[in-house]
């Protein structure tokens, strides 16, 4: 359900940007979506995590746990150390050259460096890494499955559909430019 707002949220302030674009409505329809992304994506494994359980989570519904426990719990770590880097250096780097944070204080200033210079959306790929890790380090074949059909998409409808169209209200040419120079999601390596 929360992914399903967000999407549609995304759709929703995605269309009204595109029909009212000033950078006042960028900043306000941002907030906006980051409270539905909140509200949506984070709250709901938070409250699964302590009721009923991540891992009771598939019993609730029916569904049999992961197979072959190890390989999943393995693969997870392997996919959180990166999203946990992401996510930590990303965080760092909105603060220090962006001059805001990740959701309600927006950046001032387009951040292009660090990992910003291989990937435009380091911090999204770092929370698409923790969910599917969350999922399978938990042996939870709902939590892989909510984060690969649910969560995930929903996010790359947001980022696609609305984060661009409001970072290019909100900075301009500046924007443009980046976006033309570095890819979407998968980081580019080499000079």
């Amino acid at each position: 359900t929360g992914s399903a707002a967000m999407a549609v949220g995304a759709i929703v302030l995605g269309i009204w940007l595109r029909q009212n674009p000033s950078k006042e409505n960028a900043e306000r329809s941002s907030r906006v979506m980051h409270f539905l992304f909140f509200a949506g994506q984070i709250a709901p494994p938070i409250v699964a995590f302590f009721y009923p359980g991540i891992s009771h989570l598939d019993e609730l519904i029916g569904l049999n746990p992961l197979p072959m426990r190890p390989i999943f719990l393995g693969i997870g770590i392997l996919l959180a150390i990166p999203g946990f880097y992401f996510m930590a250096v990303t965080n760092k780097l909105l603060r220090a050259i962006g001059n805001g944070t990740n959701a309600f204080v927006l950046t001032k200033h387009v951040v292009n460096d660090d990992i910003y210079k291989r990937t435009r959306n380091p911090m999204s790929l770092g929370f698409y890494l923790l969910t599917i890790a969350l999922g399978l380090v938990t042996g939870s074949t709902f939590a892989t499955l909510a984060a690969v059909l649910g969560i995930i998409p929903s996010h790359l409808i947001f980022i696609k559909y609305f984060e661009e169209k409001e970072l290019e209200l909100r900075f301009g040419e500046s924007y443009l430019e980046y976006k033309k120079t570095v890819p979407f999601l998968i980081p580019k390596f080499g000079s």
